[in-house]
């Protein structure tokens, strides 16, 4: 019986070590172009300019990425109303207390300014941290081969989406949440956005040691998990029915994620069933994007929104489809909508109405950088030889 024992104890080991040595299956690019990054690579090896000095500032922003964090959503002081920290929780940003009322609540809302207690609840931040700092350090990696930037980056990682101690629940239950009105809403979905750097990440770090079966298949389970959630919860679902920027990014992120976890299917009927209607109702025939223009700060809305779209026209490939060059039969699209920016970013025409808080053309001219590899007649690089201090890269997506 003994000699038993410790035959299974060995097969056991045997088994375990043959896990950990068994390979992960490559992770793809799903956003960034594979060709464009591995030229671009092979630019800076070779000195080019201003690939140099572009990468000698994307290795500065690494080594500070290297002594940030961990950043987590379990040590908040707030506790969401289900007790438990690992879940995720914000208030929404533009809702303020009314005046009107002793308590300030039920809050209304002034569409476009910040409240600051929003801003006092950090999960939100930790997370868009997370994914600055880990698509960061994977450039870094894929750059250099340099093993503390992936390091770092699995470390991140593991934290934010794994460790049991800090890990984040898979749902987005109270994402900005109104007091006086509800404790979460579909709207929350939007602040989840920058997940997609995730799984690019992973592909920018193949063949790093740090990046081993447990890691890869643990995010593959929790991304899952989210996209799980964001398809049959009764808070998600209306997200997906959104008729704005909001909409589109939820397409967004089931897409990449459907794709991320090997579901092809939910990727391509999501574009299908509601990205492709979405071109309709978000595009004018001219381009432009009237309910974007209608916020109180329709520039950096309709930058946004176009970002969204051309992440989703970068995704449709994967399961055949194409969107950048899709047209309804009263001539609204993608490309049109590219278009529509020509003059703004050339400085002939302005917007009726100012932002009403701060914002920038970086958005807009990333957007059109990723736009004019589909669209080569576009002639980007006349309009970022009028902006100053703008150099397009291949990871800005």
């Amino acid at each position: 019986m003994r000699n038993f024992f410790l035959l299974l104890a060995g097969w056991l080991l045997a088994a375990r070590l043959v896990a950990q040595a068994t390979p992960t299956a490559p992770t793809p690019f799903l956003l960034l172009d594979p060709a464009a990054m591995a030229a671009y690579k092979t630019a800076y090896q070779q000195r080019h300019s201003p690939e140099v000095a572009q990468v000698k500032t994307l290795l500065q922003a690494a080594d500070h990425a290297l002594k940030q964090g961990p950043y987590t959503i379990a040590t908040k002081p707030q506790v969401p109303p289900s007790g438990d920290k690992h879940d995720y929780i914000s208030q929404a940003p533009y809702w303020w207390p009314d005046p009107a009322k002793p308590d300030g609540k039920p809050y209304m809302q002034k569409d476009g300014l910040h409240n600051p207690e929003a801003e006092a609840m950090k999960d939100s931040e930790h997370l868009s941290k997370l994914c600055a700092d880990v698509q960061t350090l994977a450039l870094a990696y894929y750059f250099t081969d340099d093993e503390r930037y992936a390091r770092q980056a699995a470390s991140q990682l593991r934290a934010f989406f794994l460790d049991p101690a800090t890990r984040m629940n898979p749902n987005l239950n109270f994402g900005q949440g109104i007091p006086g009105i509800n404790t979460g809403r579909n709207f929350g979905i939007i602040e989840t956005r920058h997940l997609v750097v995730v799984p690019e990440a992973l592909a920018l770090m193949e063949g790093s040691k740090s990046l081993d079966a447990s890691l890869v298949a643990g995010l593959r389970t929790w991304f899952k998990d989210f996209t799980n959630w964001l398809t049959t919860s009764p808070i998600a679902l209306p997200e997906g029915q959104a008729k704005n920027n909001h909409g589109t990014f939820y397409d967004v992120q089931v897409v990449d994620f459907a794709l991320f976890t090997g579901d092809e299917a939910l990727a391509k009927r999501t574009l299908q069933q509601q990205t492709w209607p979405r071109v309709a109702v978000q595009f004018a025939p001219d381009g432009a994007q009237p309910l974007e223009l209608a916020r109180t700060r329709p520039w950096n809305y309709v930058s946004m929104n176009l970002q969204g779209w051309t992440r989703l026209a970068q995704l449709a490939p994967h399961v055949g489809l194409d969107l950048w060059h899709y047209t309804t039969p009263d001539g609204r699209s993608l490309r049109a909508g590219v278009n529509w920016f020509r003059p703004y970013l050339l400085g002939q025409t302005k917007m009726d109405k100012a932002d009403a808080a701060p914002t920038s053309n970086a958005l807009a001219l990333n957007t059109y950088d990723q736009a004019s590899r589909a669209y080569p007649d576009l002639n980007a690089a006349v309009i970022f030889a009028r902006q100053p201090g703008f150099s397009p890269v291949p990871w800005a997506f």
